[in-house]
């Protein structure tokens, strides 16, 4: 497999990190060995908090960033590589007049990550848009994935998925995303720093202990939204993990709640 060199203090949204070298999927075989030697495929990396000495990296080419038709069973779907972006899969619904990924503009990300996270915002998911997934070179009808909450339980390297063709983009929906968006801090993030848990939010539990603001070095929970991780300017990742930790604790000992990462934490 070909290498490259990724400096993740400018490739993460989260801007921590350090030049780390990535392994490049670009063929089936590729994959394959990527998924059998367990390497980590970062895709844009923007739900990933990146140890400087991380190891066994790898991610898709631009050979899987491409979208077209395709039909299975006589039924009209839309094939999406892994490597390509939410803004473009967005884009490509709107032009088409195409419902269900109206909540993508608002969620950075690659094919890939958004499904194997099932992202979303609110009630609407990936999972809902999906008919099936290429996981290693097979097709998986999306009935036999889990695709839980902020969790697809996939286990191995996503190449593509199909989408229902369905007519209608909303116009209304797209307005709700974007209002939400504008209430997300500005500076480098890894989005939502801990899942949800059930019926309560991470970012009041972090709010109720004090969290709301507080940083250890540079890294910070946002005074915007509390549960949004941030880089104030020069966070390493000794400063997110200490941070990370701190929350924990604070929130078992205030409620006996674990919060559990929505951040993918890469050692």
């Amino acid at each position: 497999m070909q290498t490259r060199l990724i400096n993740f203090a400018t490739y993460s949204s989260l801007k921590i990190g350090s030049t780390l070298e990535v392994s490049l999927i670009q063929t089936l075989q590729d994959a394959t060995f990527a998924h059998l030697q367990n390497l980590t495929i970062i895709g844009q990396a923007n739900n990933l908090l990146i140890s400087p000495t991380a190891q066994h990296l790898a991610m898709l080419d631009k050979n899987f960033a491409y979208i077209k038709d395709c039909y299975e069973d006589s039924q009209h779907l839309i094939e999406i590589g892994g490597a390509y972006s939410s803004g473009r899969i967005f884009h490509y619904f709107k032009a088409h007049n195409l419902s269900g990924a109206e909540f993508l503009q608002a969620l950075p990300g690659s094919l890939g990550g958004l499904v194997k996270m099932n992202a979303g915002m609110k009630r609407y998911e990936i999972k809902q848009l999906i008919h099936s997934v290429n996981i290693n070179g097979e097709w998986h009808n999306i009935e036999s994935i889990p695709m839980n909450y902020r969790d697809s339980g996939i286990n191995g390297v996503i190449l593509a998925a199909r989408f229902y063709k369905n007519i209608g983009f909303n116009d209304e929906l797209q307005k709700m995303f974007n209002v939400l968006r504008k209430a997300h801090p500005k500076e480098p993030s890894c989005g939502s720093c801990f899942k949800n848990p059930k019926g309560d939010f991470a970012g009041r539990l972090l709010e109720s202990v004090g969290l709301k603001g507080y940083s250890i070095g540079d890294a910070a929970f946002s005074q915007k939204h509390a549960n949004f991780l941030i880089n104030k300017g020069n966070a390493t990742f000794a400063d997110a993990i200490s941070l990370i930790e701190l929350a924990k604790k604070r929130v078992f000992e205030a409620s006996g709640i674990t919060l559990a990462c929505e951040v993918c934490i890469v050692q």
